[in-house]
């Protein structure tokens, strides 16, 4: 029987596999490969249970160039939302559909999907994580600084779940990543796995964080259905990204937000627009690289 090919975690697929991953997603966008009709007559089943625009867009964008077809499961709008389980409703849509994309609130969730699902599933992001903005954002460093084994992100702001991933991301793809980020803002739990791994290191201010770096990343800092409160944002404000924290990071280093953006909050106003950003080519690589991780999941 032909084992099933999930893509719920970083750490739960080979690094070999996740670099072949990122490498056809480079293939795609030079149109070295082009993976049309690649898998005509599949079938993606989108389930979101959270507001999206980037992830659904480009997964449904990449279906279609790919040959395959979509159908898309508004959660309130299924029996998923009245009560039926995770398990039926895994059984049920991989008697219809090839592969599955589900964006919850809970890993566990997504995680009980995939245990009862006989095709593919997808982490369309979770609270957790949100691997395939890493595949995206790797993808965009890679094309500006080069390969990133040795090379230092920084991440400034709230640990959240892209931050997760990036955690994940540093022993597979073997980098430095620099952590300015609240010490209150992570669990004791998680600090222990951080404080383990060598090739992270969390400062106290984002000035020392972002010193010679070559990338500054950052997200919103409240992530959807956290509620908004002042005593998180100030504890948020000396780790806002601005034109100084640019500066000295490395002269042809990047800044990268995996959107959206909230000017004059986790970032400064004009800083979309600043020369080293590449966000811009961040949002369009989710489309290649969704491409390629559809890809790997159905071949």
């Amino acid at each position: 029987m032909k084992k099933i090919k999930h893509f719920l975690d970083l750490d739960k697929i080979s690094a070999t596999d996740l670099r072949s991953i990122i490498d056809l997603s480079k293939s795609y966008k030079q149109g070295i490969t082009s993976g049309q009709d690649t898998h005509k007559d599949k079938t993606l089943g989108l389930i979101f249970e959270k507001p999206s625009t980037r992830t659904r867009v480009s997964f449904e964008i990449a279906m279609y160039q790919l040959g395959g077809n979509v159908t898309i499961l508004e959660h309130e709008k299924t029996h998923l939302g009245r009560g039926e389980t995770i398990s039926d409703t895994a059984k049920v849509l991989s008697r219809y559909i090839d592969i599955i994309v589900y964006r919850t609130s809970s890993a566990e969730k997504l995680y009980e999907l995939a245990e009862h699902s006989s095709v593919p599933v997808i982490n369309g992001l979770n609270d957790e994580t949100h691997p395939c903005q890493l595949i995206a954002d790797i993808m965009t460093f890679e094309e500006n600084i080069g390969i990133i084994n040795k090379k230092t992100v920084t991440w400034c702001g709230d640990y959240n779940n892209v931050c997760r991933s990036w955690v994940q991301a540093a022993s597979i793809f073997d980098f430095k990543l620099h952590l300015a980020c609240p010490r209150e803002l992570i669990k004791k739990s998680e600090m222990k796995i951080i404080e383990k791994n060598k090739n992270i290191k969390i400062f106290s201010s984002a000035n020392g964080a972002c010193k010679d770096t070559d990338c500054v990343m950052t997200d919103t800092w409240f992530s959807m259905g956290q509620k908004v409160g002042d005593k998180k944002r100030n504890l948020l404000k000396p780790f806002q990204v601005n034109n100084k924290l640019l500066a000295i990071a490395k002269k042809k280093s990047i800044f990268m937000h995996c959107l959206p953006a909230h000017r004059g909050e986790e970032i400064e106003k004009n800083i979309l627009e600043h020369p080293k950003s590449v966000i811009w080519d961040e949002a369009e690589n989710r489309l290649h690289s969704q491409k390629a991780i559809l890809n790997w999941c159905l071949k």
